[in-house]
């Protein structure tokens, strides 16, 4: 992939570790047990600094989507479509991928994330269909860097 690449910062290197080695995990507060994501370092709910990671399943709902007309990545010029997803685990969290189905999402569909390693190191998390990918709802398509 060329292009712009994840910049991990103090809070969520820890996540990039993980999602490179295909485990998806959301940082879980070890004063009141909220569960939060994007990683953050105090909990909005108890303002507490202690926390950690709890691995979940990426699994979750369309909850809205973009197409992406703009070639932010040099040399590539296809519109792509970008999800959000609620993830099914942590109701109140929302996740950001790319869409891999042939087809365009249907709000509320279930999903299941894809890992896919864009560079030496550098894993995306890219969203598909639950299923087998015939209807809406029912697929899986392969998972390629956008």
């Amino acid at each position: 992939m060329t292009g712009y690449l994840p910049q991990p910062d103090r809070d969520s290197a820890p996540w990039w570790e993980r999602l490179a080695e295909r485990r998806f995990a959301v940082q879980e507060c070890c004063s009141c047990g909220a569960l939060r994501f994007p990683p953050r370092a105090f909990c909005a709910a108890c303002r507490t600094e202690e926390w950690r990671w709890r691995e979940v399943a990426p699994e979750g709902t369309v909850e809205s989507w973009i197409v992406s007309r703009q070639p932010f990545v040099p040399g590539r010029r296809d519109p792509y479509l970008v999800v959000m997803v609620r993830l099914a685990a942590v109701p109140g969290c929302l996740v950001y991928g790319n869409w891999r189905a042939p087809r365009p999402p249907v709000p509320w569909e279930p999903v299941t994330g894809e890992y896919v390693e864009v560079a030496a190191g550098v894993t995306l998390l890219n969203w598909a269909p639950a299923g087998d990918g015939s209807e809406p709802g029912t697929g899986a398509a392969a998972g390629t860097a956008p």
